[in-house]
């Protein structure tokens, strides 16, 4: 069984692991540097997925605006042609 633990939970296991024998002080700097480089980043597409998903839905509603506008306009077509064929017809 894996345990799932938070972000805040693995910081704090990987500083104290940093922090032990054999790592040093600049070795943990660049590894908080990085993961604050991860955050910032995970921060970015969180906006971009929430931006998207926005534009997203403002496209469909656009396109079924689109799309019943198309079928009342083919409507209003074939009924102006079956009146012209109506009035061929009957000249």
């Amino acid at each position: 069984m894996r345990v799932r633990l938070t972000l805040s939970q693995r910081l704090f296991i990987v500083s104290a692991y940093c922090m032990g024998p054999g790592m040093t002080e600049h070795y943990f700097n660049a590894l908080e540097h990085k993961i604050d480089l991860l955050l910032a980043r995970v921060e970015q597409l969180e906006l971009e997925n929430s931006t998207l998903r926005e534009q997203d839905t403002r496209l469909r509603e656009e396109r079924a605006q689109l799309i019943q506008l198309n079928d009342q306009t083919r409507s209003k077509v074939e009924g102006m042609i079956q009146r012209l064929k109506a009035l061929e017809q009957n000249s």
